[in-house]
């Protein structure tokens, strides 16, 4: 059975893999930079200030940078090591010469489970049950399933690594956010009982995470067409 689900993820990886265009070796290597999505990440932490008072803002934010360290670290320092499976661009995995690897980029060792899928599940979940808002929980997903696919694309995960890394974001998100609720809950204000504030320019809060994280995929695809 397990030889088998590692044949299947090998070939869901080369089919995935294979659909190449020079405009999207440009936009998925950006795509998956962390950094690039500073606008994005600062847009959160204006919703959260906007959204609620500042001792219960505070406390999403951490729960938040909690809920990311905890992801990150539990994929990087505890299950990679343990289960020590060679990306597909490593040259010690054989598969490596059916890879075709974008600006010299073949990541560390070992991917299972991914530490890119962990953490954009983990914000994404933990943005939305916060957020509460359809329309952000629909982009929020999408921009964490468009960064999952980027890795498969830069070679450097199989799509098993990246549906447990994301499995794993998505538990370490809830079990935060509960911890994070029920500390509002007990020590302060009830989130649900203090109204947003709508005054910040022409958009609401969460808006404002949308458009920052639109802008950044224009600005994204503007580059990668004037490269292609």
């Amino acid at each position: 059975m397990i030889d088998y689900l590692i044949d299947l993820d090998t070939q869901l990886f080369l089919f995935f893999h294979n659909i190449r265009a020079p405009f999207l070796d440009s936009f998925m290597w950006m795509f998956s930079k962390r950094l690039i999505w500073a606008p994005m990440y600062a847009t959160i932490l204006i919703f959260l200030f906007r959204r609620y008072n500042w001792r219960q803002a505070l406390i999403f934010t951490l729960a938040v940078i909690l809920t990311i360290t905890l992801a990150d670290q539990l994929c990087a320092s505890h299950l990679r090591p343990f289960f020590a499976r060679f990306r597909p661009s490593n040259p010690e995995n054989p598969l490596s010469a059916m890879v075709t690897i974008v600006n010299n980029y073949r990541s560390g060792s070992y991917g299972f489970p991914s530490c890119h899928a962990a953490n954009t599940f983990a914000l994404a979940t933990i943005v939305s049950l916060i957020a509460r808002q359809r329309g952000l929980t629909i982009f929020m997903f999408l921009w964490a399933l468009i960064t999952c696919y980027s890795r498969v694309y830069l070679g450097v995960h199989y799509p098993g690594d990246l549906i447990f890394g994301g499995i794993i974001g998505w538990l370490c998100a809830l079990l935060v956010y509960y911890v994070a609720t029920g500390i509002s809950s007990r020590l302060l204000m009830p989130a649900h009982t203090r109204p947003a504030r709508r005054r910040f320019m022409r958009f609401k809060p969460a808006a404002l995470i949308i458009l920052a994280g639109i802008t950044t995929i224009i600005v994204i695809t503007a580059v990668s067409l004037w490269k292609a």
